[in-house]
């Protein structure tokens, strides 16, 4: 039988052991946090620099000439083998919608792709995807709480190559490549969901996509240069310049 002296000075014991864990594990959420929003603005940045690794490329012209005609776009810098559940591939990236009237690009919203089926073809590499949104259902799809490709919205592979044209009536387009190489990485089943955590980390509160893209009611001004990259980019493009 342990003496009650002895027990009431565990129990003390225990509960300093407890405070103390409570607290490094508060001091750990409280930088993971503050991390959290430079990460954010690192995948913002990473967004830019893919875009115009692909604007640079003259086999995607039709992406370059059709830019001005999209209503938005979605960026993934980095989709990976295992970065989905149960062993499929998934990324995270940026929706920015564009102001037909004026040229000027949203703020960036925050999202995920990811599926179990087109992992294989990418072969354990990662891959850069651009998704146009080419319809106004492309992009009140992307306001709801998640989208199936190829159900709640149809998708169709971008064309690839110098010059080439086509006629293409799908809801998103897509254009994937790996180092540098064009894939005809497949979007169909694949999920596009709202990353919430990320919104609300960059812009210091939860938000709602479409309070950030369409009604305007946050910014960051981390998000400048992507906004007027694009800009830029529509514009050139647009005017056959």
């Amino acid at each position: 039988m342990i003496p009650k002296r002895e027990k009431g000075s565990n129990i003390r014991v225990a509960l300093l052991l407890a405070l103390l864990v409570a607290g490094l594990l508060f001091v750990s959420y409280t930088s993971a946090m503050a991390e959290t929003k430079q990460e954010v603005q690192r995948l913002v940045d990473r967004a830019r620099v893919s875009f115009n690794d692909f604007m640079r490329d003259p086999n995607y012209s039709w992406l370059h000439e059709n830019l001005s005609h999209a209503k938005g776009v979605l960026i993934f810098p980095q989709v990976l083998k295992g970065g989905f559940i149960f062993g499929g591939s998934g990324g995270t990236g940026v929706l920015l919608i564009r102001d037909e009237s004026t040229g000027d690009w949203s703020q960036p919203a925050f999202y995920t792709v990811g599926s179990l089926s087109f992992g294989l073809q990418i072969g354990g590499e990662a891959a850069e995807v651009i998704m146009t949104a080419m319809t106004q259902k492309a992009v009140d799809s992307l306001l709801a709480s998640s989208v199936k490709l190829g159900g709640d919205a149809s998708v169709a592979l971008g064309p690839f190559g110098l010059g080439t044209k086509a006629d293409i009536t799908a809801d998103f387009i897509s254009f994937a490549k790996s180092r540098g190489i064009y894939i005809g990485l497949n979007l169909e089943g694949s999920m596009v969901d709202v990353r919430e955590s990320m919104n609300k980390a960059y812009y210091g509160r939860k938000i709602k996509p479409a309070d950030i893209i369409m009604k305007n009611e946050v910014s960051n001004p981390g998000s400048a240069e992507l906004r007027s990259t694009l800009k830029r980019a529509a514009r050139h493009l647009g005017s056959g310049v």
